[in-house]
């Protein structure tokens, strides 16, 4: 089915819904209006659902359930529970109807497949999901060498010893810090690259658009897949993929689950970690440049992406829609200027930013807490990265072409169902990796 038909069919069942519902509300007050509060609390879970997939989609959907029957619950008058029951499967088709509008799939140019493609997997890490999968297994029957990365392996010197006996395509199966190793020496003699989602939580692999739930189909990047060329972030010399972080994160590892925590969640914290009286005396003086000019000073956390995260929003926050805007993203919290101005939050893009201090800087570089010696140089090095992509996997970021708000979703949703393609709709950043299908 085309978009445009799916768009239409948004609108029509939006529509539909709504007024359904409100006059479901009317009629039952005043318990009716608190079922319209349960209904479209239920509709933005089932929406996040649908953006999901695993086990975050069951959790979402179990949600979604129990607050529909909340709100049917609330209806003392059982016509207009028949009539709050259509406008709530009218609402449920239309949020699976724009889901289907705003899919980030695209198909990459294709690439002839290496002819001695290694992969270099870690049995230990997603706990296990390399031996769980039979990875090496599967590997050698699409003709690419598994390497096992055993205790005490140098994970570079192996790489880098598999491209002298004639490597021409290097594939990473474990976290996102073994990802940036096998990724810097792909750029560095560049070879295409494939992420395989065999970590705890393969934030780089959803941002490059690999289906994370799909560990084996993976390797078909090397099969029939398909090529896009993205950024990678450096500081002082060291490759990350995701991000790095600053001030307070020192102090962010040492709580469970923070170190594998999304960004978003990492910044979600830093009110508890400032604690009540926003006090920043654990964390190290920082001192850098605004892009006005200012110099600033100390903050509650510095966080460096490579590429702009998308945060602050319902929908895709917390991940990249794009990978090749050869750009760093900056999100910098507390800080204030030389002069005493206070800023609670900044954000901005650059291709250079350096980082001054007294002291060692604590650091987290894709999630290793580490320690690095002042200043820090970051910068984007643009389109380094020959990417490949298994066919049946996204191919995009899932925020790729996800409107930014309501108002987006409308106005985009109007667009297509009027004939406007979906990627000049607001999805145009979409044709530098493909075209959409």
């Amino acid at each position: 089915m085309s978009r445009r038909i799916l768009a239409v069919i948004t609108m029509i069942f939006l529509i539909i819904g709504l007024v359904l519902l409100v006059y479901a509300a009317i009629r039952s007050m005043p318990s009716g209006l608190v079922a319209l509060a349960l209904i479209v609390l239920a509709g933005l879970v089932a929406w996040q659902g649908l953006l999901r997939t695993g086990r975050a989609r069951v959790v979402s959907f179990v949600v979604t359930g129990i607050l529909v029957a909340g709100a049917l619950a609330a209806h003392l008058v059982r016509e207009v529970q028949y009539v709050g029951l259509v406008g709530i499967a009218a609402l449920l088709v239309s949020i699976y109807a724009a889901r289907r509008v705003f899919r980030a799939h695209v198909k990459l140019p294709p690439a002839p497949a290496p002819k001695n493609a290694v992969v270099i997997w870690n049995p230990k890490s997603g706990g296990g999901k390399a031996v769980t999968h039979h990875l090496a297994e599967q590997a050698t029957k699409r003709g690419i060498e598994p390497i096992e990365l055993k205790p005490g392996d140098d994970l570079v010197a192996l790489v880098q010893a598999a491209v002298d006996r004639g490597a021409d395509g290097l594939m990473a199966a474990g976290g996102d810090g073994t990802q940036a190793l096998v990724a810097t020496i792909a750029a560095e003699h560049d070879l295409p690259f494939a992420c395989i989602p065999a970590g705890t939580r393969n934030h780089f692999a959803l941002d490059l658009g690999v289906d994370r739930d799909d560990v084996v189909g993976a390797l078909d990047a090397f099969v029939n897949g398909g090529e896009k060329r993205v950024d990678l972030g450096e500081v002082e010399g060291r490759t990350f993929v995701n991000n790095v972080s600053l001030g307070l994160y020192a102090e962010a590892v040492q709580h469970e689950g923070y170190r594998d925590a999304k960004v978003r969640t990492l910044l979600d914290t830093v009110p508890t970690l400032l604690g009540t009286n926003g006090d920043k005396a654990s964390s190290k003086e920082l001192r850098w440049t605004a892009p006005d000019g200012t110099p600033q000073r100390s903050a509650a956390v510095i966080l460096v992406s490579n590429n702009v995260y998308r945060l602050g929003r319902i929908m895709g926050s917390g991940t990249r829609p794009r990978m090749d805007q050869g750009v760093l993203g900056l999100t910098v919290i507390g800080a204030e200027t030389v002069g005493g101005r206070h800023h609670i939050r900044s954000e901005w893009s650059t291709s250079v930013f350096i980082v001054e201090s007294d002291e060692d800087v604590p650091v987290g570089i894709d999630g290793e807490a580490l320690v690095l010696p002042s200043p820090l140089t970051f910068r984007i090095r643009p389109g380094v990265l020959r990417v490949r992509i298994a066919p049946h996997h996204p191919g995009a970021s899932p925020s790729a072409a996800l409107p930014t708000g309501l108002r987006d979703t409308i106005r985009r949703l109007l667009r297509i169902a009027g004939g406007a393609d979906p990627l000049t709709a607001g999805a145009s950043h979409l044709q530098r990796d493909g075209q959409s299908r």
